[in-house]
């Protein structure tokens, strides 16, 4: 198993770390993802990593929710160290993320969203990575951005962006121009709850696109809904998943874990 989007900078693992650490071990984790949000937590993010020898790997980005009045100083801060070629006590970015577009709570800086986005998937596209991408309420925007850009870098003899559409929720439509586009779905807690339509709109997509995720602390997965979220959950989200593609544990696990492989390692 691969997490591939778990936030264990949160304070809320700093108490119990190393016994969390050795509970995802345990559990048959073999890597964690931890994508960073803005400029304020890339220390953190570095921090929590450098504590792991190699089992967490960090990624660098902006969050929509995080692109405020400061947008372009941020984006300045985090341009520097995802390009920086060296430094010390520096652990190599496997990802530019979490990254993408967010209009569910507060649409002011909307063009500006937009605006970070695209300069990040051009970053990743230069330093030849993929993306973590957050998208809510905003799939339009979201797909015609990744349209253009891929585009734009086919004129330029460039390759299309790569990634994952993180916590993905949307529709079957949706999910086929997304894995048409090459890119993975990243699956997570959600699929487990109860009236989760995710579950009917995976039907046709191939196993072959989709990642594991937490999105640790939060969306925990049942039965554990209301508690800290943590990577060794994922054994459930790949029970629902063995029910949806009628197949076995151990070859969503198999499948899962070799494209998170092959988008991030």
């Amino acid at each position: 198993m691969i997490d591939t989007h778990c936030h264990l900078d949160d304070p809320l693992y700093e108490a119990d770390w190393d016994d969390m650490i050795a509970a995802q071990i345990a559990a048959g984790v073999e890597r964690i993802l931890v994508p960073g949000v803005d400029a304020t937590n890339i220390d953190d993010v570095q921090r929590v990593c450098q504590r792991s020898d190699g089992y967490l790997l960090p990624a660098i980005g902006l969050h929509p929710e995080n692109v405020r009045e400061d947008w372009q100083e941020q984006l300045e801060v985090i341009r520097q160290h995802l390009f920086s070629e060296s430094s010390d006590n520096h652990i190599p970015y496997i990802a530019v993320g979490e990254i993408g577009l967010d209009y569910h709570f507060d649409t002011t800086f909307k063009s500006e969203q937009q605006q970070a986005f695209l300069t990040q998937l051009q970053w990743a596209t230069d330093k030849n990575l993929p993306v973590m991408i957050h998208s809510r309420d905003a799939t339009e925007d979201c797909l015609r951005i990744l349209r253009q850009t891929n585009l734009d870098n086919a004129r330029q003899g460039k390759q299309p962006i790569r990634g994952v559409m993180h916590c993905f929720s949307g529709s079957r439509e949706v999910a086929q121009q997304i894995v048409q586009m090459g890119l993975y779905l990243g699956i997570g807690g959600v699929i487990t709850f109860k009236n989760c339509q995710l579950k009917f709109h995976l039907q046709g997509i191939p196993l072959e696109r989709l990642v594991l995720e937490t999105d640790a602390p939060y969306m925990t997965p049942v039965p554990f809904r209301g508690k800290r979220n943590e990577s060794r959950f994922i054994r459930y989200v790949i029970a629902t998943l063995s029910e949806v593609y009628q197949v076995s544990e151990s070859e969503i696990e198999s499948v899962t874990t070799q494209n998170a492989k092959q988008l991030f390692l």
